[in-house]
């Protein structure tokens, strides 16, 4: 294990391809602009340092990222790596995360479209991000206080389960499967369309048009607010605990609720019961 301290690197590879380092308060930016700096590395440790240069982590394994900064110049930043390890640092380049697996972010600031692609097995904890299209096509994803502000979110996911979370995003789990949403606030419109075993639990739901062309849906003591044309041709088991605006067209299963502004069963196909609970 080598020590590297208070140094700057630009070049191209500067330290492509190190096994065992621990880089501390360094900065990977200057007049060289070169890519790629710890490529093909691995068994490395960064702490409280500073990048500003392209594409630094490319298929590395067994990576420690602490108390750093990646700027919006740091584009790409891990992509293709395994066993990675990052808290309390901020992501705020392009395509941050991709094709990576057994990830952990704690304490981290995102600010990073496309963030998160085909990643397999994350977790993540008291974490803030922003950005379109969070998290496609991404597997065994764990959420725990996470709080997201976005366009196009969980788009493709599959085995997640989220926990006391709180999402401001359009279109947001379409496609997802075999999901799990627990304690948490949900904002946006067109949420989860054609989703399939997706299971949102003591949950609050805003927005327009939600939850259409499901299957295997699963709302358990959940409120809706500001949903008209809900359930259209899902197939559905939901406890709602508050108003719906409306309601249309549920393929099959059961919908309880205290009320709802209007029905709309103009479909011969939608054979969903609609119960209201008082």
């Amino acid at each position: 294990m080598i020590t590297i301290r208070n140094r700057t690197f630009d070049e191209e590879r500067a330290l492509y391809g190190t096994d065992g380092a621990e880089l501390t308060g360094c900065r990977f930016d200057g007049p060289a602009d070169g890519e790629s700096a710890l490529k093909e590395s691995r068994n490395i440790t960064v702490r409280d340092s500073y990048f500003n240069l392209r594409y630094p982590f490319w298929h590395d394994r067994h990576l420690s990222i602490r108390g750093c900064e990646m700027t919006e110049n740091c584009r790409a930043a891990l992509w293709y790596s395994d066993d990675v390890e990052i808290a309390d640092t901020r992501l705020h380049g392009i395509k941050a995360l991709r094709e990576c697996s057994d990830v952990t972010l704690e304490g981290c600031d995102i600010d990073s479209p496309e963030f998160g692609w085909s990643v397999r097995g994350i977790r993540m904890k008291d974490c803030r991000a922003a950005g379109e299209y969070f998290m496609m096509r991404a597997e065994r994803l764990r959420f725990d206080h996470v709080s997201l502000h976005g366009k196009y979110s969980f788009q493709y996911i599959s085995d997640a389960v989220f926990s006391d979370c709180s999402f401001d995003t359009k279109d947001a789990f379409w496609h997802a499967r075999n999901v799990l949403v627990k304690d948490s606030v949900i904002r946006g419109e067109y949420l989860a369309w054609y989703c399939e075993n997706v299971t949102f639990e003591n949950c609050t739901l805003i927005g327009t048009q939600p939850l259409c062309y499901c299957r295997g849906l699963r709302l358990i003591r959940c409120r809706m607010e500001q949903a008209d044309l809900a359930f259209e041709r899902s197939d559905v088991e939901a406890e709602i605990t508050t108003p719906v605006d409306s309601i249309k067209n549920p393929r099959s299963g059961r919908i309880t609720l205290p009320e709802a502004g209007r029905i709309i069963m103009d479909d011969p196909e939608a054979r969903g019961q609609i119960v209201f609970s008082r």
